[in-house]
């Protein structure tokens, strides 16, 4: 199936998203190389993550993101890392535009970036925060502020702290909502390790015209997420966003990071549908 979906790919012809992907039950994926795979944890909480890591790696995903301390070397066991780790207990609301909320994050990250190195983890996430009345340049200077604070430690252990961008609207006030702003955030901190975790599934919301986007801010993302908008449900027919096309965009632009699945499964077997969006992307 793979090697006929190629084939009509490179003719031209607009394939059905149930051509697009191997049927669930086949054996193990066989995937091209030129994506990263990676999944977020939280989607799949019900399933214990030692059984989850051993389906992700009989389809090929190279890593589980998004995971606490203590579960990195749970997937490392089965052959898999974390793309994406936790640095602090403080939650999307409360990030680095306040400077009251400095102390403890530079805290946290300074503690968790030689940790994360250790463990071969190569991003920790952070937020800005939410706005609460805050103008957006204000908020800029805040951020930029603490997060030079911690760059050298980031150089020092080659750890990449990356920023989501997210909705506003389902993630209320968040200041992050914006490509521009985050790449805005970029250059103020002047280092190659802060970058943005671009959502795919957010910024449609936000601002939609991915693909141009992704090109346009190509330098900035150290990390990327899907989700089918509307509803973030599976990769498919049922949403707005043809996906091997912003893969395929993706992949022009040289990015080398991982690819984040943060869809949530509408579909009553989880793994399957995982399989058919990982293979979706994989272009």
């Amino acid at each position: 199936m793979i090697g006929k979906v190629a084939g009509v790919a490179a003719a031209g012809a607009v394939t059905p998203f149930d051509k697009v992907f191997a049927s669930p039950e086949a054996g193990p994926a066989t995937l091209k190389g030129n994506i990263r795979h990676s999944v977020s944890q939280w989607c799949y909480g019900d399933i214990p993550l030692d059984d989850f890591a051993v389906a992700c790696k009989e389809m090929g995903i190279e890593s589980i993101e998004l995971l606490q301390e203590k579960d990195w070397a749970v997937v490392a066991k089965h052959g898999l890392r974390c793309a994406v780790g936790y640095a602090t207990d403080y939650g999307i609301p409360k990030g680095f535009n306040r400077v009251s909320n400095h102390e403890k994050l530079i805290a946290d990250f300074e503690a968790m970036i030689p940790k994360a190195a250790a463990a071969g983890v190569p991003s920790l996430i952070c937020f800005s925060g939410n706005r609460e009345g805050m103008p957006d340049n204000e908020g800029l200077i805040n951020c930029a502020k603490g997060l030079r604070q911690i760059m050298p430690s980031a150089e020092k252990y080659g750890v990449t702290v990356i920023m989501e961008l997210l909705n506003s609207y389902g993630h209320k006030d968040y200041q992050c909502d914006k490509t521009s702003w985050g790449a805005a955030l970029c250059e103020m901190v002047g280092s190659e390790r802060f970058k943005l975790l671009y959502d795919i599934y957010h910024m449609q919301i936000m601002e939609g015209n991915v693909i141009e986007n992704i090109n346009r801010y190509s330098k900035y993302i150290g990390h990327i997420h899907t989700g089918g908008v509307p509803g973030r449900h599976e990769l498919d027919e049922t949403q707005e966003l043809y996906y091997p096309a912003i893969m395929n965009a993706v992949v022009k632009t040289g990015y080398k990071g991982y690819v984040g699945q943060e869809f949530v499964p509408a579909a009553k077997d989880k793994l399957a549908s995982l399989k058919k969006c990982i293979l979706i992307c994989d272009v």
